[in-house]
Parts: structure tokens; C-alpha cells; sequence
């Protein structure tokens, strides 16, 4: 058993005494009205946030949570409670509620718990949770000493030092015993520039399921200078101009919109009440053979990894398109029973207190051939996309609109003015199938995505290599 799993076990145990009997117990109780399966998704959560503004400190909190949510699926009938007091009568109220919500009325006799292999892609250790909030003060004021330097304009820097550290156990009536400690951290700076009556704000930050260690490589000055660049650039910027271009996605950041406006059409429960426009299309053409898109849950340390997911399965290195063919889904259990396949590891929920649905881990495009500078020089006249501030998405269409942060003209094959107020608008699909070059520099986005759907969010990693798209709708405000 991997560190993380033995130790989110051990605790469980030793601060609740929820043991193996008292886990069979519940099983049996939520199996009792006759559920073809349970599961008890333990969860305890601490947390804290500090908010710098002003250059103060303005509020500082720290937050625990715990729980046990119960599912008990009949059917395509579920059953769903979660209560947050772990005393065992407490535990078998909210086990025989699931139950009745999802009855059917037979019994169904559950089976002894084994424990079940995590995986390995980040430490229990690796948290900040525990580091004194005056060494996590001490980076914020650094990074607000850095956007201030970095220009004259800069007048404020807002920073967010958020960090959390969550264990969880899954048990199930198939037998699964499995269990995670998942640390995580987010730095954000947001900084303002004035210049006569012109303000313009930019935002960045970055993280990941890692400690202390995140800030050697990714300093808080290098992140606070990052945002107060954005804000100065947005100073010179023209306004964008409005029409149908050639859009050159840079790599990284722009993963976002790949997310957004493809990856959640893949998501299996759409598909499964078919409201996805890719449902049925398992096996066809629905995007240029230049695109191979991925759902990763293993990629060590990134925000978007798990060791299991939140229905005690592994995660997966999962193909969705391949050479422009869609080969498959994003899988919880209910549509892994429906679609006849394999889990991917991508049942995930915000807390004990959501059933799982199919969600993205990290979700990315793979790189292709064609060196970045060259996509670019093949460009008369179009758009240059470097980051994002997200999007919405319709899912029955894949209709889309993204907002860009960071963006520039290209003109003769070269990048030119940088331009502010810059709407993506288009169809995922026909995105897809529009991309006619990607580039050999693939990166994942820094850790700062989060990921919204049905009213749960979960943190999400996304990643894209340059890649050339030979139009999109651009919503700006100059005549193109």
C-alpha cells in the first residue's frame, strides 16, 4: 500500500474508529433495501486562506471539515446522503436513508473489504497547511514588493495564499477499500495599473498537490511579476478587432479552452442521456488528424492529479481523440455499467457532501511537428492567444465564448500590437476540425484552473501545445 493510502486508513481509524467492521457494518446498511452497490466516501479537509490587499493582511482563516457521504445506486436510481457527525448511530441513519432514497426492496448481501492499491503521483507530505502563517506572509509581502518594483504604474497587488490538505477512504459493497492524502496550493497576485485615467488589471498565480517546494521553482516574484506584466502590456494594448481570423492558440494556458469547449462534451453522463454532441460518435471523425487529446490524471504533482479517484478507482493516461477519431469517454461508474467499459478514473466530487460524476483530471492536446515560430510565420493576418480568463459552454452544441487576457495581433508572419478586449466565439467541433497546424511545444498550464459543473468545482490541470486554427470568430471592438 502506497504512503497515502495506508496513512489516510490509519486515520481514519485511529481519530474515528472507523475500522473494517464498522465500514462492513455500514456496507451492510446501505445494501440492506436492495442497492446493486455502496459506497462511504470518509472525507476530513483543512484549510486555510490568507488575503493580502492593500499591503496588509486582510483577513486570515483556517477551516476543517469532515464527513462521510453514502451512495446507494439501484438501477438509475441513487441514493445519496452524507452526514458530517462520524459517531456510528449517526453513520447508519445517513446508510439507511441512501437506502430507502434507492430502494427496490431486495436485499443484497455486501462482501468483506480489501484494501485496494493508490497510486503514487504527489506526497502526503508535501503540504503547506502546517507552515506558519508568517512564512506564508513573508511570501505574499515578497510578491507584492516584486509587482511594485516592476513598474510605476502598479498601484495595488491583491495576493491569495490558499492551501488545503484533504484525506479520504472509499469503501464499497465490491469489496474496495482504498484511501488518499491530497495536499494542494494556489498562489494568486492580481495587480492594478493606472496610468492618467486608463486602469488596467491582470491576474496570475499557479500551484499544484506540493509543499514549500512549489516556490523554488515558481517564486512569488516571478508569479506577481508575471501579473503585473499583463496589467502594464493592457496599457499600450489596441483594441481588438472584430470579425472571422486565423487564431494561433499559444501553448499552455490555452489548454483552458480545450477544456471548456470540448472536454466537457466528452464527459460520459452527457453522453449516457445523449444532451453531448458527441454522443454516438465513438469511432468517427471529429477533429483535423492533427489532434490527440488526453485526459491524464498521472502527471506527478499537477493540480488536476489524484492517486484515486473519488470512487476508489486509479487514475489513467485516457485517449479521447486519437489522429482526429474520438475513441472513447470520460467514465464514472454509472457510465462505465452503461457503456459496457472500463473505469478511467475520473469519478470525482467536491466533497462528502456530492455523489461523483465523470470530471476531467488534466486535459490536454498532444504536440505535434511543426516548430511554434513557423505556425506563426504562416500567418498574414490574425490573432495571437496567450491566455485566458475561462469561458462558458453550451454542452448539447459546443458552442463557446472565451475571454483573453493576453493577446496580440499577427501581421506578415509576425507578432505585433497587443490587443485588450478580445472575445473567442465559436463551435468546439468545428474548432477541432479547423486546426491546421500544432506545434512541437506542448506545456500544462501552471496549477491555477478550477473546474465547475452542476454546482461542484474540483481543481483541474489543462495543457496545449501552439496550435493554428484557420478561423474562429473574433469579438472585439474595432472594425477588422
Amino acid at each position: 500500500m502506497t504512503d497515502s493510502g495506508r496513512l489516510a486508513e490509519a486515520f481514519f481509524k485511529d481519530r474515528y474508529g472507523v475500522d473494517n467492521g464498522i465500514a462492513a457494518d455500514l456496507i451492510g446498511v446501505a445494501m440492506s433495501r436492495g442497492g446493486e452497490h455502496a459506497e462511504l466516501f470518509f472525507e476530513h479537509r483543512e484549510g486555510s486562506n490568507i488575503t493580502f490587499e492593500q499591503q496588509a493582511v486582510k483577513t486570515a482563516s483556517r477551516s476543517t471539515s469532515q464527513g462521510v457521504g453514502i451512495r446507494v445506486i439501484q438501477g438509475d436510481a441513487i441514493g445519496y446522503a452524507y452526514t458530517e457527525d462520524l459517531d456510528r448511530a449517526a453513520m447508519r441513519r445517513a446508510a439507511d436513508t441512501a437506502a430507502r432514497i434507492a430502494s427496490h426492496g431486495d436485499t443484497t448481501p455486501p462482501v468483506d473489504v480489501m484494501h485496494y492499491e493508490s497510486a503514487d503521483y504527489y506526497k502526503p507530505e508535501a503540504s503547506t497547511v502546517s507552515v506558519a502563517p508568517a512564512d506564508k506572509v513573508d511570501l505574499i509581502r515578497r510578491a507584492d514588493l516584486a509587482a511594485r518594483a516592476y513598474d510605476s504604474s502598479i498601484v495595488r497587488a491583491d495576493i491569495n495564499f490558499i492551501d488545503e490538505l484533504k484525506r479520504v477512504m472509499i469503501v464499497t459493497s465490491d469489496g474496495r477499500i482504498a484511501g488518499d492524502v491530497q495536499p494542494l496550493v494556489r498562489f494568486n497576485v492580481s495587480t492594478l495599473s493606472e496610468r492618467d485615467q486608463s486602469r488596467q488589471t491582470a491576474r496570475w498565480g499557479g500551484g499544484g498537490r506540493m509543499g514549500m517546494s512549489y516556490f523554488e521553482t515558481h517564486t512569488p516574484e516571478m508569479l506577481a511579476i508575471e501579473s503585473a506584466r499583463q496589467a502594464v502590456l493592457l496599457q499600450s494594448a489596441i483594441e481588438a478587432p472584430a470579425g472571422m481570423f486565423p487564431v494561433v492558440l499559444g501553448a499552455g494556458d490555452s489548454g483552458i479552452l480545450l477544456h471548456e469547449a470540448v472536454g466537457h462534451g466528452l464527459e460520459a453522463d452527457f453522453n449516457r442521456k445523449k444532451t453531448s454532441n458527441y454522443t454516438d460518435q465513438i469511432g468517427n471523425v471529429v477533429a483535423s488528424e492533427l489532434c490527440t487529446v488526453v485526459d491524464d490524471g498521472t502527471i506527478r504533482d499537477s493540480r488536476g492529479s489524484i492517486n484515486i479517484d473519488d470512487e476508489g478507482n486509479t487514475p489513467g493516461y485516457n485517449v479521447l481523440i486519437e489522429d482526429g477519431v474520438l475513441r472513447g469517454y470520460i467514465q464514472d461508474r454509472m457510465s462505465t455499467k452503461h457503456f459496457g467499459v472500463q473505469p478511467t478514473g475520473n469519478g470525482r466530487r467536491q466533497s462528502f457532501r456530492h455523489y461523483p460524476m465523470p470530471r476531467m483530471t488534466n486535459t490536454y492536446m498532444l504536440a505535434g511537428q511543426t516548430s511554434p515560430e513557423d505556425i506563426i510565420r504562416s500567418v498574414d493576418r490574425g490573432i495571437y492567444c496567450v491566455s485566458f480568463s475561462g469561458g462558458q459552454v453550451d454542452i448539447t452544441n459546443g458552442d463557446f465564448v472565451f475571454s483573453v487576457t493576453e493577446g496580440y495581433m499577427i501581421e506578415g508572419g509576425k507578432v505585433t500590437a497587443p490587443i485588450r478586449n478580445v472575445n473567442l466565439i465559436g463551435n468546439g467541433p468545428d474548432v477541432l476540425r479547423k486546426v491546421t497546424a500544432v506545434g512541437s511545444d506542448f506545456a500544462l498550464s501552471d496549477g491555477r484552473w478550477t473546474c465547475g459543473k452542476d454546482g461542484q468545482s474540483v481543481p483541474v490541470g489543462v495543457g496545449i501545445p501552439t496550435v493554428l486554427i484557420s478561423g474562429i470568430t473574433v469579438g472585439g471592438t474595432a472594425l477588422g
